[in-house]
């Protein structure tokens, strides 16, 4: 498989999580966070996969996103155009790394949602599979423009 197979394989699995039903029943709400968590952790391997993708020219001893966009350290410009896009928190990679970040805490990414009070507050932000659904048509629109400019390398 190649780099951009396997970002493609990635991104479509993610898509097809997000894609899936929730259901009406006793286990709909850890299947939902199931379904929002796994496609998350998805599109974190799917981040990882482009960042290889369109670095292979640079032939760079890493490609994880932490590393990569984490500092001024390669001038590479699609890296530095990711780098920008995740230091604008109302972004699509600014958005994904923070919901990324709460995945790998100890309360992990995916909400429970108990109770009127609850209903007030979600009734004031995105839900998460909405927020996910948001970030992967972004992260699609932008790969293309990467791996242009990647290519003309």
């Amino acid at each position: 498989m190649t780099p951009r197979s396997r970002t493609n394989q990635l991104l479509y699995q993610a898509e097809l999580l997000l894609a899936l039903p929730g259901g009406d029943d006793e286990h709909a709400a850890s299947r939902r966070m199931a379904t929002e968590e796994g496609a998350l952790a998805l599109l974190e391997l799917a981040l990882n996969a482009a960042l290889r993708e369109v670095t292979e020219h640079a032939r760079l001893a890493r490609h994880d996103w932490r590393g990569l966009l984490g500092s001024d350290e390669e001038a590479i410009a699609e890296v530095r155009r990711l780098r920008e896009l995740k230091e604008t928190p109302d972004s699509w990679l600014g958005v994904l790394t923070a919901r990324i970040d709460t995945l790998h805490s100890v309360d992990g990414a995916a909400r429970r949602e108990t109770g009127d009070a609850s209903l007030i507050v979600a009734a004031g932000r995105m839900a998460l599979v909405d927020e996910l659904r948001w970030c992967l048509r972004e992260f699609k629109a932008s790969l293309s423009a990467l791996r242009e400019t990647s290519f003309e390398w």
